[in-house]
């Protein structure tokens, strides 16, 4: 009687291990499958999309254009000044732009942008494809662990219902937040070769 007794607790003890396996499997697959769905791209275009760049901050307004000839540079400068730009930083925040992702989107109403720094800005990325197509990727404040930043992708300033806030890495404001001079190409000195001239068109009188 008490081998049975015990052969029965051990059975139970069994199935209850097992339950507590499979119900914390089945939980953290599920708490996986939410974040992944929280996680999405921020845009859908590819960097061969892409024929303009233009970069709004506090202290300037950049604008960039993809060179169509041939030979380097791969980006112009085209003001405020005219120069060949830093393929090097223009691809940084071209790398951000087709693949980065948002980690999560908060749905807020659109009186309440203020709190989220998405009114002042702290900058606008307006991309211009070659098919004609444009979008805006607007950065904002920091969260409040300063581990993401918040933004807004082609924003509907009209609108007064909620709209869709993300959090997305704060390697967007380190590629924006530069110095004027930092996107320019700097010249080989080694090699002394000339910049490329931009053979943008004369203004006409």
């Amino acid at each position: 009687m008490k081998l049975q007794r015990t052969t029965l607790i051990l059975i139970l003890l069994a199935l209850g291990l097992g339950g507590f396996v499979y119900f914390y499997e089945f939980y953290s697959k599920t708490q996986q499958e939410e974040v992944q769905k929280k996680t999405q791209q921020i845009f859908s275009f590819t960097a061969d999309d892409v024929q303009s760049l233009t970069v709004k901050t506090k202290d300037y307004t950049l604008n960039l254009e993809r060179n169509n000839n041939s030979e380097p540079p791969k980006w112009l400068m085209t003001s405020p000044q005219q120069a060949p730009a830093s393929d090097a930083i223009v691809s940084y925040l071209m790398d951000l732009l087709v693949k980065g992702k948002s980690d999560r989107t908060l749905s807020i109403p659109a009186d309440q942008l203020t709190e989220f720094g998405l009114v002042q800005p702290q900058a606008t990325i307006v991309i211009a494809l070659k098919n004609q197509q444009t979008h805006q990727l607007i950065l904002g404040k920091p969260d409040f662990k300063g581990s993401f930043v918040y933004a807004q992708t082609d924003p509907d300033r009209k609108s007064s219902e909620n709209v869709d806030v993300l959090l997305v890495s704060k390697d967007f404001e380190n590629a924006v937040n530069r110095e004027l001079s930092e996107w320019k190409q700097t010249p080989d000195v080694g090699e002394g070769k000339p910049l490329p001239s931009l053979n943008l068109p004369t203004p006409q009188n």
